[in-house]
């Protein structure tokens, strides 16, 4: 099946709307404690508003910064970002009391699509575990040729429904809408940084793997006079659709 070629603007809108999914909920409550503030002078009533807008606002901001990576233009093209950095948005995103995460990955600068990638996966693997559990990520390789692991276990996981086509671009109706653009965006970058990303399953445990292309396939033979690493995508030139 040939890949959706999704339109720049849709796909900037359909990003769009999901950051704005994920951020209307604390924003909201944000307002509500605001106006039992204004309204209530019960000391219990204004405690608990003053508790919602300091937790919400505290949600917001990591939800905000968890996008500003994943989604948006943390540096110019072909820049680096610190895997510090990943983990520390990871952790304000998700580390509930829901769902546990565990990080290993070397302090170390990584190609920026390559990090992109890795936080959309770990989003993508929150969604494999609906009511909770524990998620391991695991980063080894350099930034070159790394190898990510994201291992979920919790009750009931699963594989999200149509999530490996939308990753390979060939969603099952032709189309994209906002609920389905993460994984399809996460096949995009992907494709920019010459990864390749599978599934498994077995029993309550789902495992996320993205490897270096040359790695998960056989090598196709190179352009006379041409070295096989140039004629792989670059990790700063998308080869469908530009990313930030």
């Amino acid at each position: 099946m040939t890949p959706v070629d999704l339109d720049s603007l849709d796909l900037s809108a359909l990003l769009c709307s999901r950051v704005c999914h994920d951020v209307i909920s604390p924003v909201g409550a944000i307002v509500n404690g605001l106006e039992v503030l204004e309204d209530e002078s019960d000391t219990s009533m204004r405690e608990f508003a003053l508790e919602l807008i300091g937790k919400s606002a505290k949600q917001a901001s990591a939800r905000l910064q968890f996008a500003r990576i994943a989604f948006g233009a943390a540096g110019s093209a072909g820049a680096s970002i610190d895997l510090a950095d990943a983990e520390k948005v990871s952790r304000g995103m998700f580390g509930d009391e829901k769902t546990q995460l565990a990080w290993s990955a070397p302090q170390a600068l990584y190609p920026k699509n390559k990090v992109k990638l890795l936080l959309n996966l770990v989003m993508i693997a929150t969604t494999t575990i609906p009511r909770g559990g524990r998620i391991d990520v695991l980063v080894s390789g350099d930034g070159e040729a790394p190898s990510i692991v994201i291992t979920s276990k919790g009750s009931h996981a699963r594989i999200p429904a149509h999530v490996e086509d939308l990753i390979a671009g060939t969603p099952e109706n032709g189309a994209v809408d906002a609920h389905s653009i993460l994984p399809f965006y996460a096949g995009l970058v992907a494709r920019a940084a010459a990864m390749n990303v599978r599934f498994g399953i077995e029993g309550d445990e789902v495992t996320i793997r993205a490897e270096p292309v040359a790695a998960t396939v056989a090598p196709a033979a190179a352009p006379a006079g041409r070295p096989l690493e140039d004629t792989r995508p670059s990790d700063s030139e998308p080869p469908e659709t530009s990313l930030a």
